[in-house]
């Protein structure tokens, strides 16, 4: 077996990007300190053509060097905007049909597994900061809070683990 060289990969451009149909799942970063885990968000949105992130509160935004060195140029082709309160954008986007997940361990949570997203609808999932989670406000907001199962010894994961675990289960079940 060889490994591929990047120029065997068959990656679209940003600007095929742009213009390629998206995944129905909207990203909401609430309060994210950390500039890396941003950057990873990125990435991983454009991994799976995320239609859109929004980001929240105490958020940075790009062009930042610490967001690009982990978004890897992700910032080009991603939408992204700015919003500052995270319950005004949830309130928003449910005016709108999108359905909310609040990713967060709470009392009646479903299971990340147990959820099965409506094939025609769109998504916005809402991710925490990394010390208290999702505000409590955007959780009573939420449509569905979603947690994802853990068996260890550990309470958490990190954030940008977690983004990709819930957009890869969903990806797959929307696709």
């Amino acid at each position: 077996m060889r490994k591929l060289k990047n120029n065997e990969l068959g990656r679209i451009s940003v600007e095929e990007f742009k213009a390629t149909k998206k995944t129905p799942l909207i990203i909401v970063l609430d309060n994210i300190r950390s500039l890396n885990n941003i950057g990873s968000v990125f990435r991983t949105s454009d991994a799976f053509l995320i239609e859109k992130i929004y980001l929240c509160g105490i958020c940075a935004t790009p062009p930042n060097k610490e967001i690009h060195k982990t978004a890897l140029g992700a910032t080009a082709s991603v939408a992204w905007e700015y919003v500052a309160d995270t319950l005004e954008l949830v309130k928003n986007l449910k005016a709108e049909g999108v359905t909310v997940l609040a990713i967060e361990q709470a009392e009646n949570s479903t299971k990340l597994d147990a959820f099965l997203p409506e094939k025609q609808q769109k998504y916005a999932i809402v991710m925490g900061n990394e010390v208290k989670g999702v505000q409590q406000e955007v959780v009573n907001a939420a449509d569905f809070c979603i947690e994802i199962p853990q068996l260890g010894t550990k309470h958490s994961l990190n954030i940008a683990v977690t983004t990709g675990v819930v957009i890869w289960d969903l990806f797959q079940k929307v696709k």
